[in-house]
């Protein structure tokens, strides 16, 4: 019976704290599947493991129950509204952060939902018409009135089963002659039918939805929706999609893709990527595919798109000063050249945004371990950056940490400063034990100074983000052997 009990005892919830610090959503879910869920049927096409009843990963990770703590008071309030045997997944703030997003996994299909922070009420926002099978289904519009959620179409071919369909032709692999190698890929397609299948199951239309549940049709096409990203200041929607000639060789994130900007109102814009078929990359770890990559917002500015591209031919073996080049692009003036801001030395990693006087850029090279990070001003791109941090990203013991974030205004990721000076939070490995921390750094003479470094060796502590860093406050979670794991401010 011990056993038993330890093995039904009750998981520890999944807690999303908002940026702001005045709510936690304490998310529940059952020690383990249904038998239901496990006899479920599952397609495994271009690297993706699908549902093909519900059009949902069929590895999706489903909660049941939600209640919202209030920090002020550490009150407790259940969610109300929520369906019964509820099955929730893809869980998404908006950016003014009083609000969830999430979908409910019904028997018939996937719902669209929201949550109300401030008043612990569910609302339902769709019928189960949602296709979850490729990447987030849902976005958040910047006025947080709306988000775009990627719908079924109303009319789609029926799936194809290999085992009764007779083959239309045979499975052509040509082979020009040209040296290539690949890693091993778990599910990949292997022949017409697969193809045909993971069209009809990744293909959706895109809706704006608001708040009270009203549909309309955002973009008439449908397509295979990869992604969407409004720009900070919601004029704009970056719409990333695939496209054919699919491949037996890799999975469907080096497919052919499409990345088109549109206005607000669903108005094309322009075409601002085009990326081929990567089946043939060359040898290494760090080799990438030329042309523009890691395509997205700039946090800090209204409608500024960034970029990544090769300078090395995106081969690591060939011998190259720099690696990768870092570009932007105003929206206002989409007929410009890019703006070139900065080169790598090694491959290009992240970028973190400030302002027009500060950002970050990580860069790592796998062969030697080594990562880099530099500062400079994203006003001044001809003035060279500053190596700040440059060590063997395999070393933990000098692991300096992560820098510490904030929201903006318009509810993107930036650096958070304060008193001309960024915050580190580190994990704090040591050869006595782990203990987090937090530096200041000076951003006028780059040297750190330790505020915080947790003492405790009979529980583990860690430290998560600062909801008011004036304040000094920060947000962490202490658990030890007998002590269930909480948060505290």
């Amino acid at each position: 019976q011990e056993i038993l009990d330890l093995v039904d005892a009750p998981r520890a919830p999944f807690v999303q704290i908002d940026r702001v610090g005045k709510y936690a959503i304490l998310i529940h879910r059952d020690p383990f599947p249904s038998i239901e869920a496990l006899c479920g049927e599952e397609l495994r096409l271009a690297g993706l493991r699908i549902d093909p009843q519900l059009h949902i990963s069929s590895r999706t990770t489903y909660y049941h129950r939600l209640d919202v703590l209030r920090l002020e008071d550490l009150s407790v309030d259940a969610v109300q509204g929520l369906p019964t045997a509820a099955r929730l997944a893809h869980f998404s703030w908006s950016p003014c952060q009083t609000k969830l997003a999430f979908t409910h996994s019904t028997p018939t299909g996937v719902e669209a939902w929201y949550l109300d922070v401030a008043t612990a009420q569910a609302i339902r926002l769709t019928e189960p018409c949602i296709t979850a099978s490729l990447e987030q289904p849902l976005r958040w519009l910047q006025d947080s009135q709306a988000l775009l959620v990627k719908c079924l179409p109303e009319t789609r071919p029926a799936l194809r089963d290999a085992k009764t369909t007779a083959p239309q032709g045979p499975t052509i692999s040509i082979s020009d002659g040209q040296k290539s190698e690949n890693r091993t890929y778990q599910d990949l397609l292997k022949n017409r039918d697969d193809a045909h299948n993971f069209t009809v199951l990744t293909t959706s239309q895109l809706y704006r939805v608001d708040l009270k549940g009203q549909r309309s049709l955002w973009l008439p096409q449908a397509a295979l929706y990869r992604s969407m990203m409004p720009s900070p200041d919601g004029r704009y929607i970056l719409v990333t999609a695939l496209e054919p000639p699919f491949s037996y060789l890799v999975p469907y994130t080096r497919f052919p893709q499409v990345a088109r900007l549109y206005a607000k109102d669903g108005t094309l814009v322009q075409t601002v990527n085009q990326v081929p078929l990567s089946e043939d990359l060359p040898k290494g770890f760090m080799s990438v595919r030329t042309g523009r990559r890691m395509m997205g917002w700039r946090a800090d500015q209204p409608a500024t798109l960034a970029w990544v591209e090769a300078l090395d031919g995106g081969d690591a073996a060939q011998a190259a000063s720099h690696r990768d080049a870092l570009y932007t692009l105003d929206t206002a003036i989409l007929a410009a050249e890019p703006t070139l801001l900065l080169r790598t030395q090694q491959r290009f990693n992240a970028v973190e945004w400030a302002s027009d006087d500060l950002a970050l850029v990580h860069e790592y090279w796998w062969n030697t371990r080594n990562t880099k990070v530099y500062r400079f001003k994203p006003r001044q791109p001809t003035e060279a950056p500053e190596i700040i941090i440059d060590r063997n990203y395999q070393d933990e013991y000098k692991d300096p940490g992560y820098f510490l974030t904030t929201r903006n205004a318009a509810g993107k990721t930036v650096l958070e400063t304060h008193d001309n000076a960024l915050y580190l939070i580190g994990a704090g490995f040591s050869e006595k034990g782990q203990f987090p921390f937090v530096d200041r750094w000076d951003l006028a003479t780059n040297t750190t100074t330790r505020l915080y470094q947790s003492t405790y060796t009979d529980r583990r502590e860690q430290l998560y983000f600062s909801p008011d860093l004036a304040k000094g406050d920060f947000i962490v979670r202490l658990e030890a052997p007998t002590e269930f794991p909480n948060y505290y401010i």
